[in-house]
């Protein structure tokens, strides 16, 4: 299982603009399996995908901006060519969408581009917040509108447990019915206080252990670590999370039970 942890660089991005090809050696040491992109800080392309090969680490997926995304598709499908990904992901949309028309029109231009882009083995995944929880769309709130699993909506998932958890949902009961449509999970805790802020995985409230074997049964390709923020060195934070992350899947692996 420990080779599908991966981490979001958008957790490490003020040291990735100051030496990207470092931080990726340095992930590689730690034990990280693969990498997600949020924007390469002024550096080629190239030259990055040839230190992942140099290190062995993968690629699990980029992430960009709604507009992005839909107003320059044809550059974000050369990116995930160039790293080997089939993953795309949207990592949010802007408040101009945040109301019932914006997700209806957000649903449907994924799904044009995501049906475009199956054909070049590509997906496109929607990595959620908890603004989706505030409206509500057919009977649904945004979030599950817009990955609600039928037939007919290739836009698949990304959740974030730590957001499902701060919209008020417990992560497992909302990922319950998303079986095979889940490629990359975000692994991120919440703090036990007041302020239920970013934490490392292992050390806040949030059940890891039902997270990963929901995710062992249902297809979950890669497991990605993300802080949005941190209150120490964020090298430091992404250590103790792969550490912790580590030890919850040697707990399901060594009690030798089916994920369930």
């Amino acid at each position: 299982m420990r080779n599908k942890i991966s981490v979001q660089l958008y957790t490490l991005r003020e040291a990735c603009a100051a030496d990207f090809p470092g931080v990726l050696r340095e992930l590689a040491s730690v034990g990280y399996s693969a990498v997600q992109f949020a924007g390469f800080h002024g550096y080629d392309p190239q030259l990055l995908r040839s230190v992942l090969e140099e290190t062995g680490l993968k690629v699990s997926g980029l992430h960009y901006g709604g507009a992005e995304l839909l107003d320059d598709p044809e550059r974000v499908i050369g990116e995930a060519k160039l790293f080997g990904t089939p993953d795309i992901v949207c990592a949010g949309i802007g408040p101009e969408y945040r109301n019932e028309e914006g997700y209806r029109t957000i649903k449907r231009r994924f799904n044009e581009l995501a049906e475009r882009v199956s054909s070049e083995g590509l997906r496109i995944s929607y990595h959620n917040h908890a603004f989706e929880f505030e409206t509500e769309v057919d009977g649904k709130d945004g979030l599950s509108y817009l990955i609600a699993p039928e037939a007919d909506n290739l836009l698949l998932a990304e959740p974030d447990v730590y957001w499902l958890k701060k919209g008020g949902r417990e992560p497992v009961e909302f990922l319950s019915g998303l079986e095979g449509r889940v490629p990359i999970l975000h692994m991120k805790d919440m703090t036990d206080d007041e302020e239920r802020t970013y934490a490392e995985v292992g050390t806040g409230i949030i059940d890891f252990e039902s997270i990963v074997r929901w995710g062992e049964a249902s297809g979950v390709e890669w497991y990605v670590v993300e802080q949005d923020s941190c209150k120490t060195n964020p090298l430091d934070c992404v250590k103790t999370s792969y550490k912790n992350l580590v030890r919850v899947m040697e707990k399901i692996e060594g009690n030798g039970e089916e994920a369930h």
